[in-house]
């Protein structure tokens, strides 16, 4: 009885070490900065009481620089596994008031194990990041224990959802892991990632830079587009980690959750009729269209700070989650760029890795023009999203509101590339390019020789209109399967949608493509 009594003081004493983490007064700096602790973290993102917890008691096995004198359970990550709306979930999240949430290559094996777990199993796995990052007084072992993240994270891409919380630092070779992941949330104020921090730089290049200005949430939301959603605080961040997993199966062998709705599938709304504007120069707001025909009016926008010219998010129609990838009149005309082009084509590789239909809509005048662009590769770039539209097999359709030109068409979900079911508005225009511009080239000679050549242009460009800037053409050639009135969108989306739910297309068989990187 008395050795049962002391083996249960033990663990009693072990396991109050493991939930004090680093101890009170670095609990108390955490919470000073506006920042949880990783227990509290992880509470607030899981269902209450549903965490179960992995290696609480494992600690780092370093006897260098005095390391072996400062052991502490859990080793700076908690670790385990809970349900997020009653869907298994596997969590990782870096203790920051342990050695500064510095990884060790025990702190590295905590977080392969969970993910190994969950790649059995088949869920997701979200890692809450606040790191310092590699334990220094373990050198190579440390570098050691990140590379077997990466390789997980790879071998886990397209095969689970990995979604990347930044709460706090993440600098380094640390930031490899959250940029293999789906999608990266970043807390503002209190996260930044970077490869290499303001100091070294300016020792480098004399560039002197703040972390904030470096690194901080707005930087990536707006600049470098490495963070897909950002949070005023960290539990905004953990409540919107929750709801960009609604949308997801758990797998990629599974579909996404159905979510009731009272919203009718046949309803028409006739403010579509209107909000595309008779001017074809005019421009107006995608999200309206995408917001109107979505269940209950809900999108949710990824990197809507980065590339406003193109749009995505998820919605749900009829109760399914669907992936919506939209050009932007608003901003650039709506012109697919180098950002646009990348920011469409990784969403639309996730939403076909995990079974999400893809709803496109369509008003594009073209590529950007700009030696910016073409020294910068928007050749390469561009057909990014045209080998992602084309390589994915799931139900795909198309919407054009109004302008379709040139490859721009063909690469924004054309049915040439495998499109299931295209849709164009009234008002759409597909064309190689716009009228003036072809009136230009076309008829050169006759407005050269014209005794009024502004009179003689505007017949020309109306007379090009007539003929080619409208659907009719592409809808007699079967490359539009429907002109469809504005106010009968969501009706037709679902119904195609409903049609396509099994779907079956297959790629040639073949190890991998190799998109244009």
């Amino acid at each position: 009885m008395g050795q049962r009594e002391t083996t249960q003081e033990r663990l009693n004493e072990l396991k109050s070490k493991a939930l004090l983490g680093g101890g009170e007064a670095r609990i108390a700096k955490q919470h000073a900065k506006g920042k949880m602790t990783a227990r509290e973290r992880v509470d607030a993102f899981l269902d209450p009481g549903s965490f179960e917890e992995f290696d609480q008691l494992k600690t780092h096995r370093c006897n260098h620089f005095g390391m072996e004198k400062s052991k502490i359970p859990g080793d700076g990550v908690v670790t385990g596994y809970g349900t997020v709306e009653g869907r298994p979930v596997f969590v990782f999240a870096q203790d920051f008031t342990v050695f500064g949430g510095s990884l060790s290559s025990a702190f590295a094996e905590k977080i392969c194990k969970i993910m190994d777990q969950a790649i059995r199993v088949g869920a997701p796995v979200v890692g809450l990041n606040d790191s310092g990052g590699a334990r220094i007084q373990e050198g190579v072992e440390s570098l050691a224990g990140y590379a077997d993240i990466f390789l997980r994270n790879t071998m886990a891409s397209g095969r689970i959802p990995q979604i990347s919380a930044i709460m706090g630092p993440c600098a380094g070779g640390a930031v490899y892991s959250p940029a293999i992941t789906d999608f990266t949330i970043m807390v503002e104020n209190t996260s930044y990632m970077f490869i290499t921090g303001p100091e070294v730089i300016k020792s480098v290049t004399h560039e002197e830079v703040t972390q904030e200005e470096l690194g901080g949430a707005h930087t990536h939301a707006t600049k470098s587009g490495v963070a897909h959603l950002t949070a005023v605080d960290e539990q905004a961040c953990l409540d919107m980690a929750r709801e960009l997993l609604s949308y997801m199966p758990s797998n990629n062998a599974e579909d996404a959750p159905i979510v009731p709705t009272n919203d009718p599938f046949d309803r028409q709304d006739v403010s579509l009729d209107t909000i595309v504007p008779d001017n074809p120069n005019k421009p107006y707001d995608i999200t309206e269209i995408i917001k109107t025909v979505a269940d209950d009016g809900v999108f949710f926008e990824i990197q809507g700070d980065y590339a406003m010219n193109m749009v995505i998010g998820f919605v749900r129609l009829g109760g399914r989650s669907v992936g919506v990838v939209a050009n932007q009149p608003m901003i650039l005309a709506g012109c697919l760029d180098i950002g646009a082009s990348v920011k469409a084509a990784r969403f639309v590789r996730f939403c076909d890795a995990f079974n999400i239909p893809l709803v496109t809509f369509v008003d594009v005048p073209g590529f950007l023009p700009g030696t910016d662009q073409e020294w910068n590769g928007i050749i390469k770039h561009g057909a990014k999203l045209l080998y992602a539209f084309a390589e994915a097999t799931v139900p795909k359709v198309t919407l054009i509101t109004r302008k379709a030109y040139g490859g721009a068409y063909d690469v924004m979900a054309s049915k040439h590339i495998r499109a299931d079911v295209n849709f164009a508005y009234p008002t759409a225009e597909i064309a190689v390019m716009g009228p003036e511009g072809a009136v230009n080239i076309i008829h050169r000679k006759t407005l050269a020789g014209a005794e009024d050549p502004v009179a003689k242009r505007t017949e020309l460009v109306d007379d090009y209109r007539e003929t080619f800037a409208n659907p009719f053409r592409a809808a007699e050639l079967g490359y539009i399967d429907a002109i469809i009135q504005p106010r009968e969108t969501r009706q037709r989306l679902i119904r195609s949608l409903k049609m396509l739910e099994n779907k079956v297309d297959t790629n040639p068989p073949k190890k991998h493509g190799n998109i244009p990187l």
